[in-house]
């Protein structure tokens, strides 16, 4: 007979997870900042993915759709080269107000962000082809469809793209949703997975990381 199937705590599972690594006191107050502001910031075990994902690329320039209030860009920083540069764009000034006092306070050389005020369907067309090592967007997710193309365009071979809250709280997995969120968290999943050009994996961090590497 087989054994019994043990059974898992699915909540339990995540609190473990999300709790394997711990954020200081600067991303703690970085995240205080981004829930005050309405902005829902990745989580602790997705920032840490983020941080892991920049390290492993060595990536020295760095493109952030969506800034929020600058706990994401912390834990990209913290895995970059030390003199890594991050653009980051963003269309609401308040939030890149917070991410900036973040920055500050964890003393980021200025030199190391670049925070662009405007829609990031209009700004990424104007950076520069193949110069980049990461693209991370966690945005308006009707627009991730438009940033997955971008993305490609912007990356190096072996670079990598990073779109975040891509289950949606499991919404993508009910046939029966079909706002426009969902439909368009759908369209770039099988777009990404489709795409000779990237290798792609769906993690279960936080809301769901899809993530793809460039290849050559």
């Amino acid at each position: 007979m087989a054994p019994d199937t043990p059974t898992v705590d699915s909540e339990a599972l995540n609190a473990y997870t999300e709790g394997y690594l711990t954020e200081d006191d600067m991303l703690a107050a970085a995240r205080r900042r981004g829930t005050q502001l309405g902005c829902a910031p990745v989580t602790q075990a997705g920032g840490a993915a983020l941080r892991f994902l920049a390290a492993a690329t060595q990536a020295k320039a760095v493109v952030e759709v969506g800034t929020g209030a600058g706990i994401s860009g912390l834990y990209l920083l913290r895995g970059m080269a030390q003199d890594g540069v991050l653009t980051s764009i963003d269309v609401d000034p308040e939030p890149q107000s917070a991410a900036k006092r973040a920055f500050r306070d964890a003393k980021i050389a200025p030199g190391r962000t670049r925070l662009i005020m405007g829609r990031a369907l209009d700004v990424l067309p104007r950076l520069t082809e193949e110069a980049y090592d990461l693209l991370f967007v966690d945005a308006a997710k009707q627009e991730y469809p438009g940033y997955h193309e971008q993305g490609v365009r912007l990356l190096r071979p072996g670079g990598v793209i990073a779109f975040a809250s891509v289950l949606w709280s499991g919404g993508v997995a009910n046939p029966a949703r079909r706002d426009a969120e969902t439909v368009a968290l759908r369209e770039v999943a099988r777009a990404v997975r489709d795409d000779d050009r990237l290798v792609p994996v769906l993690l279960p961090l936080g809301d769901g990381l899809l993530v793809a590497a460039k290849t050559g």
